[in-house]
């Protein structure tokens, strides 16, 4: 095992590029109750959309704080689930690394299909993405798969009390354990200390959206599905 912890944080990936804030701050309410039971169902409710077809899928999003959060959320999935698959597409990274990026990215694409299940007709495209070399290099690859696991999880933990929605919020749990469980498993693999602290902050979601830009992964914002317009009256 490793005998100090290297830097593995979205600033320390060497790479450039940008992407615009996806939503704006959320309200810093807060709440009595975290869970409160409602985690009970989460995951076969996560399960269900994650295997729905967008047809199947009406959407529980509701509030406009809850759709803001789970675009956020989307896009970052989005970003998560194309490296490992571009990862995967490519294969040029060695067959040990590529074996857990594929269980990962599997796990990540599953995410993508729940969460725009959660938000519906609400849900926004993906937008385009350049890894510029990233899924090629392995040290590279692994710095930035280990830093948007941890990323993901500490965001989901800062969002859990501001979800209006119990049911989504159930949903979020399911998907928070997954995310922190990626990360330790990587860490683990290469050597490094799964768990390097006793407790976890959360992160805000401005400061993921300053993290995600410091990469310049994303060269395109996506666009949300415009609004029907009404006809003009003609009585």
């Amino acid at each position: 095992m490793a005998s100090s912890e290297p830097t593995l944080d979205l600033l320390a990936i060497d790479v450039d590029g940008a992407i615009e804030e996806m939503s704006e701050p959320l309200p810093s309410t807060t709440r009595r109750t975290l869970l409160g039971g409602a985690v009970a169902g989460g995951a076969a409710l996560i399960a269900e959309l994650a295997g729905a077809s967008p047809a199947r899928a009406g959407g529980l999003a509701k509030t406009k704080r809850d759709i803001s959060i789970l675009r956020f959320d989307l896009v970052l999935e989005y970003l998560q689930a194309g490296l490992y698959t571009e990862a995967e597409r490519l294969g040029a990274l060695p067959e040990k690394t590529l074996g857990w990026a594929r269980v990962v990215g599997a796990h990540e694409r599953a995410h993508v299909r729940a969460i725009k299940g959660l938000l519906g007709s609400k849900a926004v495209k993906s937008p385009s993405f350049d890894y510029r070399g990233v899924t090629e290099n392995e040290s590279s690859f692994i710095k930035t798969a280990v830093a948007f696991e941890e990323l993901t999880a500490a965001l989901l933990k800062w969002q859990a009390v501001r979800l209006d929605s119990r049911e989504i919020l159930a949903a979020a749990a399911t998907l928070h354990t997954v995310e922190t469980r990626h990360a330790a498993w990587i860490r683990h693999l290469i050597g490094v200390l799964p768990a390097a602290n006793a407790f976890d902050e959360p992160a805000p979601q401005r400061k993921m959206a300053q993290l995600i830009k410091s990469t310049r992964f994303i060269v395109s914002s996506p666009k949300p599905k415009a609004r029907k317009k009404q006809p003009p009256y003609t009585g």
